[in-house]
């Protein structure tokens, strides 16, 4: 099974040491950076990338379960800048993405 996906603001991860299905979406421009992290199921992460437009895959990703956000724009923030939702599920993704940059540095 395919571990990455990517499009345009998102990247879909797996990982088959735990099983586990993670998504990040970010949009980054002149006014700052937005990041939004979740915990997915096998079924989203299939869908992933079946849809011909990006924000379809986004809102796909939206309906699992937040894990992190982070909004820092010069128009200020919706809430706090930095939000955990799910401290356990945020450090598997970290781990999760750190596997695979280790995993692109050796290939």
């Amino acid at each position: 099974m395919k571990t990455k996906k990517k499009g345009n603001n998102w990247t879909a991860y797996y990982d088959p040491d735990t099983g586990r299905y993670f998504a990040e979406i970010m949009y980054t421009s002149r006014e700052g950076r937005e990041q939004y992290d979740y915990e997915i199921t096998q079924d989203i992460y299939g869908r992933l990338g079946t849809f011909s437009d990006d924000i379809e895959n986004e809102t796909l990703i939206k309906t699992g379960k937040m894990a992190y956000s982070f909004e820092n724009t010069m128009y200020g923030t919706l809430g706090p800048e930095r939000t955990v939702w799910d401290e356990e599920a945020n450090e598997e993704m970290i781990k999760t993405v750190r596997k695979h940059e280790k995993k692109k540095k050796k290939d």
